[in-house]
């Protein structure tokens, strides 16, 4: 079994973290519920099995977008949620929360171009929001003609995909645009959802992955592992230092270096954009949200967990290809819990 297939072996298709049946008062009293993005869901899942089989705790996740996690959180119908959208520090406050990173996560531009494998084809930023702008409408543009001199570009139609729902990874994806493009900034901005100029939405990382897998002429955006769970044609970007790179765990931790929460607050930090030359453009960090009035038992249960995934969880992350946590940032995870949580 190759690792990528290891990797998505625990995705199933309905989007939930699979837990044992808890249909007893004591079952339900040692089930954790959450929700939210679909990014993390892989190496999630391999930690609410591992955590369940030591602890007898077990999780059960929705995976069903960073917007949806946040709202979920907020209503108090959920004792955890996960976000790939850091929210700020007054957001926080004004609705009794606390957000703590958990992995570093990569997106991923991806085709459907016939003749154009993996990494082949090279996008800058100026290029990409050009597109998703519908400025740039056809493949043999000369804007995109210029930075792939090499490919034999097909006179075809661009078909533009994008999230549906409200998504962490559009956050991500929408931030670095806004940061490349002024006209992007001004017309469009970033946000979990925006008003999409052109394209068609898919519903989670999957729905943008399927469609651009069925549909020829496509581009989308997804995260890291969706590309390698469908064998998809990822591109390569020229970064902040004019430098050409791929998408993978040595350009993702060239990103995730320059992240020092130590300066944050509430470790609000975006990664998009970071300099460096071996630096991933669309890199970001995917957060935990807790809710301040919740039972303190109920809080520690899911700090146990969380301190679990933390401390010996970063191997599986390493292996799935997230980029871990150093020690020093979950020390300062764990003050912060104390400080906000008294846990």
């Amino acid at each position: 079994m190759s690792k990528m297939t290891r990797r998505f072996s625990y995705i199933l298709g309905a989007g939930f973290i699979a837990a044992a049946a808890a249909s007893s008062p004591a079952a339900l009293a040692t089930t954790l519920q959450g929700a939210g993005g679909t990014a993390i869901y892989p190496v999630l899942s391999q930690w609410a099995q591992a955590y369940k089989k030591r602890t007898g705790t077990a999780v059960n996740y929705q995976a069903i977008g960073s917007g949806g996690g946040i709202h979920q959180i907020k209503s108090k119908t959920v004792t955890f949620a996960n976000s790939d959208m850091p929210l700020k520090p007054a957001q926080l406050n004004k609705f009794g929360l606390v957000q703590y990173p958990a992995v570093i996560i990569g997106i991923t531009p991806v085709v459907n171009l016939p003749h154009i494998k993996p990494g082949q084809m090279v996008f800058n930023g100026k290029t990409l929001a050009d597109i998703y702008l519908g400025k740039v409408t056809r493949w043999n543009d000369p804007e995109i003609k210029a930075l792939n001199p090499n490919l034999n570009l097909p006179d075809t139609s661009i078909t533009v995909v994008h999230r549906a729902d409200g998504s962490g990874t559009t956050f991500n994806f929408t931030n670095y645009l806004s940061k490349v493009s002024p006209q992007w900034k001004s017309k469009i901005g970033a946000n979990t959802a925006v008003n999409w100029p052109v394209g068609v939405g898919g519903k989670g990382n999957s729905g943008v992955a399927n469609y651009v897998r069925r549909i020829k002429g496509s581009i989308g955006y997804v995260e890291y592992a969706y590309t390698m769970k469908t064998h998809m044609t990822y591109t390569r970007m020229k970064n902040m230092n004019g430098h050409v790179v791929r998408p993978n765990m040595t350009s993702f931790q060239a990103a995730a270096a320059n992240a020092d929460f130590t300066k944050t607050k509430d470790f609000y930090l975006i990664l998009t954009d970071q300099p460096g030359a071996k630096s991933w453009p669309i890199t970001a960090a995917t957060y935990i949200l807790m809710r301040k009035d919740t039972p303190r038992q109920a809080n520690k249960r899911v700090l146990h967990f969380a301190s679990w995934f933390l401390k010996h969880g970063q191997s599986y992350a390493k292996h799935l290809d997230y980029v871990p946590l150093p020690d020093r940032t979950i020390g300062l995870i764990q003050n912060y819990w104390q400080k906000e949580l008294g846990i």
